[in-house]
């Protein structure tokens, strides 16, 4: 009975799209559909409007509304979601005529987002966002902020109410804001002191879904959340990787990218994407059974150049190569077939990484004399020691030697 319940409770949508030629409406509706079910939406309808430019008062025109209407009532639908920002009258406008509850594609990228934050910055990043959002659309908006009730468009900081003034708004933009900062600025320090210590770090980017927290999870051990869901984790982890040549590194997942992510979330989420220009390493991460692969890699690859980080050296992991009729064998050291769901390519993977980082320590075998136990205690204090034994001709070690060491430690390697 309770199954029965939450069958009949989830939303039944109509999507709705404008193809005006700026951009390929159809796979945006097909992204616009894998959201909805991402978000918990049984879709009933898809429709795609022809037009030059969006209509100011009903974005697609009255026509094509009333028609929606009539849907809309035969169809038992109770959620419209637009592939493109509404504006507060049009918002109301379209809500009036319907008698349906309507939100656009920020709002239901807001509503996944608010739904799968965990930490304290993640909630504070998605609230943001929508308080930003919300703030430009409360002229207008009317009966369709009051008929958005619970549920999809309403998650995060709860609903504004319409009477709500724009100062309570922005004082509680500005209270998060600074509450960002203050964690930022933590943030900030972190990677500064991991530079000074000579720390490597390696981020893992790409389009949501593309099996970023999968790879993760197989490199780091880390019980990150895997599902076949767009956005499926939104909080940047961070965990130590040990790599073939000894040398270990940061690695940290980040939020996944789609096509035509709302600049409010992306300004929200900036000081979190822009750690992504601070590592030494980027792994842009594919799906390489993803038919529409070559736009999906622009949409990142743009993202990536708009955060300063076109200077940054990059491998492409193409990922799920196991559903592919031949799993590729790897030629290029920056482009890594794998399967992280079932561990295939990721030793090559790992050793891809390691020639690409820049040589800031090497593993050496030394034999160090007694009399040099100053020397000893530098490179113990600044390296990673593998193994240590005591001998008549001195220490005999093996350890990562930072490079400020390495001429000097070579003396040592003829033993």
């Amino acid at each position: 009975m309770h199954e029965i319940q939450q069958e009949i409770s989830r939303p039944r949508v109509m999507l709705i799209g404008l193809d005006t030629g700026e951009y390929d409406a159809e796979f945006s509706m097909k992204e616009l559909e894998e959201l909805a079910q991402t978000a918990g939406c049984d879709v009933i309808g898809i429709v795609i409007q022809n037009r030059p430019a969006p209509e100011a008062a009903t974005c697609i025109g009255i026509g094509k509304l009333e028609e929606i209407a009539q849907q809309v009532k035969l169809s038992e639908i109770n959620m419209l979601i637009f592939d493109m920002e509404l504006t507060g009258m049009q918002m109301r406008n379209i809500s009036d005529q319907t008698d349906c509850k309507v939100i656009d594609r920020t709002m239901l990228i807001l509503d996944i987002f608010a739904g799968r934050a965990r930490t304290a910055e993640g909630k504070i990043q998605v609230s943001l966002a929508q308080y930003q959002y919300r703030l430009t659309r409360l002229t207008g908006m009317g009966k369709a902020l009051s008929r958005l009730g619970g549920g999809i468009g309403t998650r995060g900081p709860g609903e504004t109410k319409l009477e709500t003034d724009r100062r309570h708004i922005r004082n509680r933009i500005d209270s998060l804001t600074q509450e960002l900062k203050e964690i930022e600025k933590h943030r900030k320090f972190m990677t500064k002191r991991r530079k000074k210590d000579g720390l490597l770090t390696v981020a893992i980017v790409g389009y949501t879904n593309a099996g970023k927290s999968t790879l993760f999870n197989t490199l780091t051990n880390a019980g990150v959340l895997e599902e076949n869901k767009l956005f499926a984790t939104l909080d940047v982890t961070a965990r130590a990787v040990e790599l073939p040549d000894g040398r270990s590194v940061i690695l940290s997942d980040t939020v996944g990218f789609i096509r035509r992510l709302p600049h409010h979330l992306v300004e929200a989420f900036r000081a979190t994407l822009e750690e992504t220009a601070q590592s030494d390493l980027i792994l842009h991460v594919l799906d390489a059974s993803e038919p529409d692969l070559a736009a999906r890699i622009q949409t990142t690859q743009d993202l990536l150049n708009d955060l300063g980080c076109a200077e940054i050296p990059q491998i492409h992991v193409m990922n799920k190569a196991d559903l592919l009729e031949d799993f590729p064998k790897q030629n290029d050291p920056e482009t890594i077939w794998i399967s992280a769901k079932h561990g295939d390519g990721i030793p090559d993977l790992l050793k891809a990484i390691s020639h690409m980082l820049p040589q800031t320590s090497r593993r050496m075998k030394l034999c160090i004399p007694y009399t040099e136990g100053s020397f000893l205690q530098k490179i113990r204090e600044e390296g990673k020691i593998f193994s240590e034994e005591y001998t008549e001709q001195g220490t005999v070690i093996d350890i990562m030697v930072d490079i400020k060491y390495q001429k000097k430690a070579e003396i040592y390697r003829n033993f």
